[in-house]
């Protein structure tokens, strides 16, 4: 699961960047400071693993993880090949949901690539330039699905006239991801930018970090209109605590009136947007969160671990975790019926604790 944060120069990214992973990506008061896309992995927060590791006392504890890539500003006129704009692109086309980080902070410090903080426009650049990127790349398309199309396939003229709805919704700057289809089925290889998952980061200073502030109002007018959402963080500030151990970074949340991080929201808001959940499985050996898509069955989520698991999977035993921190103990659990056999149509839940049953 690989989440891309984008933007515009110098909107913070390689800070909200340093603060999510700990890597040290380089940050500097200029366009470009990032080039190549920098790589890092957050876990996804889970207080549900550390009561597990409280009752089961394992050797380690595994918690899900977040793939990040802070990619290069992107600058108007990314789509014809202005600044990094090829490179770039490229890059967003290998995440699976991207985070757009918007600058919401006045700092005469940190220069603007437009001279003036205005979110609202930032965001337009920076969808303007994938939007158009995605017309380039489905003008190509039409013209050779229309020429395949003279064959009489029915299947060809249908999709000629889905890209010739999508391409007229595009060339009205609006996103592939608010594009109603129709419930027709999109063609399987299509592959558009503005369809990704999408959330807001509006990076504000520390007096804003309640969001209260025009810019961060500006930001979530845009969202409410496509229904994206908004993560409101002081990338700054993150990037200070991140430095902090476990003590003093709840200290210095509960001083910023904080009830969890920023950090944590963006993790857990991500994973919802790409429609991700965890099963658990708790042993003296390990404690762990699976990450499988809403809809997984039983020897999916299995296969997750090995595939031997999916190819001889008898049985899953699920509780969910809500009944085993009842009961107090497995043992106790199975006393009190809580404990369930299930079999191959049995759809995972988030939280599902599980021990799996198989045969190779």
């Amino acid at each position: 699961m690989k989440l891309g944060l984008v933007g515009l120069p110098n909107v913070g990214k390689s800070t909200l960047f340093n603060a999510i992973t700990k890597a040290g990506a380089h940050v500097a008061n200029y366009p470009f400071a990032t080039i190549d896309p920098n790589v890092g992995i957050v876990h996804v927060p889970d207080h549900r693993l550390d009561v597990l590791a409280a009752m089961y006392r394992p050797e380690k504890v595994t918690p899900a993880i977040l793939e990040v890539v802070d990619i290069a500003g992107l600058v108007a006129g990314a789509s014809h090949g202005e600044g990094l704009g090829n490179a770039f692109l490229a890059n967003i086309r290998e995440v699976d949901a991207i985070g757009h980080v918007v600058r919401c902070f006045d700092d005469g410090n940190v220069t603007h690539v437009s001279g003036t903080i205005d979110p609202a426009a930032d965001i337009e650049v920076v969808e303007l330039e994938l939007i158009l990127s995605d017309l380039a790349y489905i003008g190509r398309r039409l013209e050779k699905t229309a020429r395949a199309a003279k064959s009489g396939d029915p299947a060809l003229k249908e999709e000629v006239r889905f890209l010739e709805e999508l391409e007229t919704h595009l060339s009205a700057s609006k996103p592939a991801r608010t594009f109603a289809d129709g419930g027709r089925e999109r063609p399987q290889d299509l592959f558009l930018l503005t369809s990704k998952p999408l959330l807001y980061i509006a990076n504000v200073a520390e007096d804003d970090i309640g969001g209260q502030s025009p810019h961060v109002a500006a930001v979530k007018t845009v969202a409410a209109a496509e229904n994206a959402p908004v993560i409101v963080i002081a990338a700054k500030i993150e990037a200070e605590m991140a430095e902090l151990d476990d003590s003093e970074r709840a200290d210095f949340e509960q001083a910023l009136g904080l009830q969890e991080s920023g950090l944590d929201r963006l993790a857990a808001e991500a994973y919802r947007l790409l429609n991700q959940i965890s099963y658990l499985t708790a042993g003296p050996k390990e404690v762990r969160a699976w990450t499988i898509s809403k809809g997984t069955k039983a020897p999916q989520a299995a296969g997750k671990i090995h595939t031997d698991f999916e190819r001889g999977f008898i049985r899953a035993e699920v509780i969910a975790y809500a009944d085993l921190i009842e009961a107090g103990t497995m043992a106790h659990a199975k006393e009190l019926g809580k404990v369930r056999s299930e079999g191959k149509e049995y759809v995972f839940r988030d939280g599902d604790v599980v021990l799996f049953r198989f045969n190779v």
